[in-house]
This record gives C-alpha cells, structure tokens and sequence, in this order.
C-alpha cells in the first residue's frame, strides 16, 4: 500500500481556458470567453481533419463544460444551443472518420474480443511493454501527464451509461463503477489514486493542467468516452469502450507498475497500476459477461455498436502509441512541449532528449 501521509488531492477549480490551436478551437475559446456563439465556417468543419488537434481541441473543451468546466467560463454555457450545434457537426467528422478506418473491423462480439482475451506473442510494439523494460523516468513522467486527461475524471464518462442500462447490465455495472469510485472510501477513487502517483513523479495533480501539452492523439482517446457518454443513442458503444478498456488494462498495468519500480517512481506510482491489475482482472469477467451479456440479452440489436465502441477504442489508443513511439525513438518528447523537470528528477541525456517538440 502507498503512504498514508498527507498528500494533495486534484485540485476541483476549474482550469482556465487553454489557447485554440485552429480555427474551430480558436472559435470556441472565443466564444466560451465572451459569451456569443461561436463564430466559424461551416466549410472548417468539414475540411478540418477530423484526427487533428484543431478539431479535437475544439470538441475537448466543449465536452468538458459537462465535467469541471472553466473557471472563466459561465456553467449555463454547458447546454448553450450554438455550441451544440457546432458540437454536432464535429462529431459527425469524428464519427465518420471513425467508421471509415473501421469499415474492415470485426462484426460480433466474439471477434472482436477475442485477439484481447490472449497476451500477444509478440509485444515489440506495446507501449506499456516499452516502457516495462526500456523506458526512463522522464518517460514516465509524460506519460502520466498525458493520461492525467483521462484519469483525473476516471469512471466519470462511463458513469453516463448507467441509467440507460436496465437488470443486469445495469446492476453489473454499479458495482465496477463503485469500485473505481472507491467503494465509499475517498482516498481509495481511482482518480485520487492516479493524483497520488503524479506527486511521486513530481506532477501537477491540478486537474487539467496538461492539457496544454496534449498532442490531438491523446485528445480524440478522451474524446471518444465523452462522445460515447453523453449520447443515448451511441450506449452500447460506451458499453463496448468500457468492456475494452476492463479486458485490456491488466496486462499493460502489471507491466507498468514494474516499470515503475524499476524506475525507482515511488510507492504510490507503483501502486496504481498494481491496483489495477487485481481489480481489472475481475472486472474483465464482469463486464463481458454481465454488463455485455445484460445489454445484450436485452436489447441485441446493439450488438453492432459494442463492437464499434470496442474496435475504436483500439484504434485510437493505437494511433496514440504510435505518436508516443515516434517520439521517443526520435529522441523527442511525446508531448507538445516539455515538462519542466526538478533536480534528479531526470538525467542529463534524458532532459536534453526531451527538449524538442512534437505539434
């Protein structure tokens, strides 16, 4: 178990507007500022590339107006009808972006599943097994500042899924979601367990405050469960995202709580991922057998979007690795700029490795 010495929980005030990094993120920060609707060209949207940080900015900060929102952002924006409307159009690019890359994607639950029920033979491409056996502390460092995007509001986006749930899907269901809110015990939420380790690796645990430093790969990750989340008609899509990130997290968590350690990043960093690998384990059997086999039993029509919500999920989190491989074999930083580093933190060669910049 980590330390039970004080530690600093996530700061809930909301973030501050980021800077756009296009027109339609421009657009929205604009608008999210001065109160008026979004000025933009409908043309953007549709020429914008749906993967780039343009578009995926754009949606990140409309999406997280039902999260934390902005401290200088008015609450009652959150359902203001030109950002949606604008928001709608978005997602139709991501969503067609989406299906086009997997229109060769498996068709049934058991083939999608499948290649991630079995540890690959051949893990020379994983990234957690990168970071198992090669990584370096600074490596670490950004990664957990990438992921902070996700796990500082972890089981939240999934959370929107339970009242279109019914019977055993629904019952299933809580009971993950319970665990991953720490079963009533607020130092145990999995988010707080996430900050914990950002202190080992000597990281803002403020919420959002690396959004800045995002790439558009790590965007369109957290996008994905938001889109999924706050849209009725796409739950057995979310429900699909969940059951793949349940089934895929065990491994990749027992290698990186060794990387971790070996690492030297501390009890907590340690400990989050080794929590991880226990719990998710177990929550692998539930999900696919009840929260899947409820949903499905239910209402087996939306077989077709568990597997769209599973097999997008790979592919992003695929497109994600990618980028951060790319970087670090470059000798760049994996993020949009570098952290700033702390004495020992990080070597010598390690901080000079990280001082480029991947847009």
């Amino acid at each position: 178990m980590p330390p039970r010495s004080p530690r600093p929980s996530p700061s809930i005030t909301a973030s501050l507007l980021p800077e756009g990094r296009g027109p339609l993120s421009d657009a929205v920060a604009q608008a999210l500022r001065s109160g008026d609707a979004p000025l933009y060209d409908r043309e953007a949207v549709m020429e914008a590339d749906p993967w780039g940080e343009d578009l995926q900015l754009a949606l990140y900060l409309l999406y997280e107006l039902h999260y934390q929102g902005f401290s200088d952002v008015d609450d009652a924006r959150e359902w203001d009808p030109d950002l949606l409307r604008l928001r709608q159009s978005m997602e139709a690019r991501f969503l067609d972006a989406l299906h086009g890359e997997l229109s060769e994607a498996p068709r049934t639950v058991e083939d999608v599943f499948a290649p991630l029920l079995v540890e690959p033979v051949d893990l020379s491409g994983s990234l957690s097994r990168y970071l198992e056996t090669e990584g370096e502390l600074w490596q670490l460092r950004e990664y957990a500042a990438l992921r902070s995007l996700y796990h500082l509001k972890e089981a939240d986006p999934h959370a929107w899924v339970i009242p279109r749930l019914t019977g055993r899907s629904k019952a299933a269901m809580v009971a993950i979601e319970y665990d991953e809110f720490g079963a009533g015990h607020a130092d145990r939420i999995h988010a707080r367990l996430f900050a914990d380790l950002m202190t080992d690796l000597d990281l803002d645990v403020t919420y959002g405050r690396y959004l800045d430093c995002a790439p558009g790969s790590l965007l369109a990750t957290v996008n994905l469960m938001s889109l999924f989340g706050l849209h009725r008609a796409l739950r057995g899509a979310l429900v699909g995202h969940f059951a793949c990130v349940e089934v895929t997290s065990s491994p990749g968590s027992r290698r990186l709580a060794r990387a971790m350690r070996r690492c030297g990043a501390g009890a907590a960093a340690e400990h989050f991922y080794a929590e991880h690998v226990e719990a998710d384990a177990v929550h692998e059997q539930v999900v696919r057998r009840e929260v899947i086999g409820g949903l499905l039993a239910d209402e087996p029509d939306l077989e077709a979007d568990v597997v769209f919500g599973c097999a997008a999920t790979v592919l992003l989190e695929d497109r994600l690795a990618d980028h951060i491989r790319s970087a670090w074999t470059s000798g760049l930083t994996a993020l949009r700029r570098p952290l700033a580093t702390s004495p020992g933190t990080v070597s010598d060669a390690s901080r000079a490795a990280a001082s480029g910049r991947v847009d």
